[in-house]
């Protein structure tokens, strides 16, 4: 069973042949250096080439939080702008403002909301479209939760058996982290953010024991990682970003109390550093 999780998270990171699939670019929350704002509008088509649409609708103040980032976005060079949008939700016609986008942006927030919000319509299947064709998709915090097949929602199903009930998981516990379906634009992961900060390490950990087939990405803040159309993986910003490798690890059966595992492969990977998926190799900065 281990082998065969192995094999169809190969198949599934794999990129296609001859696929014109854009970048992504995930960012872990925080402030932003410039760094990664630049490299952001270089991936969309650089100065006066990139036209960035925002996406707002992770925050609770989406049209304000919107503008923001897109006036951001546009002292770097680019032409950006929000969503279309109504209340909390894309407004009639928003799709069609997608049609000459190089890049999307997903703000941070709650991610159940973006999810939420962009289901059932036509804006994801004209973002997906648009990722298809080669524009960059980014994003941040909440943004950054999307990404992956399996979304970490932050919620807990129930208390741990510390009597905690929040975003502490002060231990790696079964059947307490909530997870849904995300966007998956990054498929055979799930990804977790603010990791170092916010010392999520126990979240991740057993997200990913109860979903060995996944490889965890816990990315810091103030820091991104770049998924190449070849599908490389690569670390920038300020911090670093952790891999937990469990597809051919041994792990703890349904009935066990408490969730357990050897062979687990991690990497905690700086700027510069890169991780080939398929072949779940690391290489630090200048290796």
């Amino acid at each position: 069973m281990r082998r065969l999780l192995a094999v169809l998270a190969l198949v599934l990171l794999a990129p296609a042949r001859g696929s014109a699939q854009g970048t992504l670019f995930i960012v872990g929350g925080g402030s932003q250096p410039d760094a990664l704002i630049t490299r952001f509008v270089e991936l969309a088509g650089g100065p006066g080439r990139a036209v960035i649409v925002v996406v707002p609708f992770a925050s609770g103040e989406p049209q304000a939080t919107g503008d923001d980032k897109a006036a951001q976005l546009r002292e770097f060079g680019a032409r950006a702008f929000t969503l279309p949008l109504v209340g909390e939700r894309p407004a009639p016609g928003a799709a069609a403002t997608l049609d000459s986008v190089t890049g999307v942006w997903f703000t941070g927030g709650d991610q159940a909301s973006l999810v939420e919000a962009l289901a059932g319509g036509d804006v994801l299947p004209a973002i997906r479209a648009r990722f298809r064709h080669g524009a960059v998709l980014g994003g941040t915090s909440a943004g950054a939760a999307i990404m992956s097949d399996s979304m970490i929602t932050g919620n807990q199903h129930r208390p741990d058996s510390l009597g905690y009930y929040g975003d502490e998981f002060p231990e790696v516990a079964r059947n307490v982290i909530e997870v849904r379906p995300g966007f998956g634009f990054l498929p055979g992961t799930i990804v977790d953010q603010h990791f170092l900060r916010r010392e999520r390490h126990n979240r991740l950990l057993a997200a990913v024991l109860e979903r060995p087939g996944l490889i965890g990405i816990g990315i810091d803040e103030g820091t991104a990682l770049e998924v190449a159309r070849d599908g490389t993986w690569r670390v920038r910003g300020a911090s670093a970003v952790s891999i937990y490798d469990a597809r051919g690890a041994r792990v703890t059966g349904p009935g066990a109390p408490v969730l357990g595992a050897r062979g687990v492969r991690l990497a905690l990977l700086p700027p510069g550093s890169s991780f080939n998926p398929v072949r779940g190799e690391a290489a630090l900065a200048g290796e």
